[in-house]
């Protein structure tokens, strides 16, 4: 394995002479729009491009994510899967027009996560150029379903449909370069519909207002006390609603998400809120709804684990900073089926959710060495215990 590491900088020049490819394929990628709910059309690309890359295995799986497979040379070693989510949550009115510069390339959903697809459908190209065996198989997959209401449903789907054990997994994101996700906090995203009636012909100046309700609603959840130990918070994300200036907003939402590394303590704070809501509607006289979008357990892989340590150890190598954190991604899904996995980012960039994205060239070259050397980690054995 220490060898082996000593070889991981030596990709990179390798991996520069693709780049053509690679930026093509982030570009096709990512002028294809992709909301959730609405991928079918990303995922035939990512299906078209996997097969114009000679796979030795090009499908879709019967929930539509699509495949590709390199074969390894012993087909007695369960497969490694890669996987990034096709999803972004750019609107597919929003113009997907990207733009090269000589640094940068600029696009809606570039960093989440358009460039983690176009890196991943790079991958057997890279992989030719760097001449490197495989064991295992190697499974890279595109996920639909993923983000908000989506409720990682793409990589449930396919794990449950999987019929063979899988021996790690890498889950590849557009940001940032030096993420290490190897654990996930449990996570309950909800949104609080407020209605208020209103009746034909009726004065409503001075009906409730269903924006400054969620806002009371807001408040109340300010109040509320939450531990240190178990960590824990909640994070107002959105709210939305009315129709214009003058006039009373008669609906409106309000998106929030309760994060902490205790499942008891993720339902508690829920039934905290869900009290609030329902007292508040009470109250008000006004038509309350507090409801799950999607939701995840906490897991993790531990820091002692050499799947972690390995990849540790491969950033350090390529001169860059580990930096920990929890992640709601698809990690939490392999790891609740105990399939050793990480994510990881490939590049630095800015502006993520805007439609004026942008990610930098240079630093993508380190993302992807790193995560083709997490591919041999595994492929030595150290998710085999």
């Amino acid at each position: 394995m220490e060898n082996y590491i000593e070889e991981i900088p030596s990709y990179i020049e390798k991996i520069k002479s693709v780049k053509e490819t690679i930026l093509a394929n982030i570009v096709i990628i990512g002028q294809v729009p992709s909301p959730t709910f609405h991928e079918s059309r990303r995922a035939e690309v990512f299906q078209e491009r996997m097969f114009e890359a000679q796979v030795d295995e090009c499908t879709m799986d019967e929930f539509r994510n699509p495949i590709g497979v390199i074969r390894g040379t012993n087909d007695k070693k369960p497969p490694i899967f890669v996987v990034a989510h096709l999803d972004t949550y750019i609107d597919k009115d929003v113009d997907h027009n990207y733009t090269i510069r000589k640094d940068t390339i600029h696009g809606p959903g570039i960093m989440d996560n358009s460039a983690g697809v176009g890196i991943l459908v790079s991958l057997p190209e890279i992989l030719r150029k760097l001449t490197l065996p495989f064991e295992s198989d190697i499974v890279i997959a595109g996920l639909i379903h993923s983000l908000g209401k989506g409720n990682l449903q793409g990589v449930r789907q396919l794990l449950s449909a999987w019929k063979t054990p899988i021996r790690g997994a890498i889950c590849v994101e557009g940001g940032e370069i030096g993420r290490l996700n190897y654990y996930s906090d449990g996570i309950r995203r909800c949104e609080v519909e407020c209605k208020i009636s209103a009746e034909d012909g009726a004065e409503y100046r001075f009906k409730p207002n269903a924006i400054l309700i969620l806002n009371e609603v807001i408040n109340r959840i300010l109040t509320l006390r939450l531990p240190q130990r178990p960590r824990s918070r909640v994070i107002i994300g959105r709210i939305s609603g009315g129709f214009k200036h003058g006039i009373i907003a008669l609906e409106g939402t309000l998106g929030f998400e309760i994060q902490s590394d205790s499942d008891d303590m993720v339902k508690t704070i829920f039934r905290d809120i869900t009290d609030m809501v329902d007292g508040l509607s009470h109250e008000y006289q006004v038509d309350m709804k507090l409801k799950t979008i999607s939701s995840v357990n906490a897991c993790t892989l531990g820091f002692s684990h050499p799947l972690v340590k390995s990849t540790v150890a491969i950033m350090k190598k390529l001169d860059l900073k580990p930096m920990a954190q929890p992640s709601g991604s698809e990690l939490s899904i392999f790891l609740s089926w105990k399939i050793p996995a990480v994510t990881l980012g490939v590049s630095r960039g800015h502006n993520y959710h805007l439609v004026n994205a942008q990610m930098e060239i240079d630093p993508m070259y380190k993302g992807i060495a790193q995560i083709i050397g997490v591919m041999k980690a595994i492929d030595s054995g150290v998710c085999d215990e």
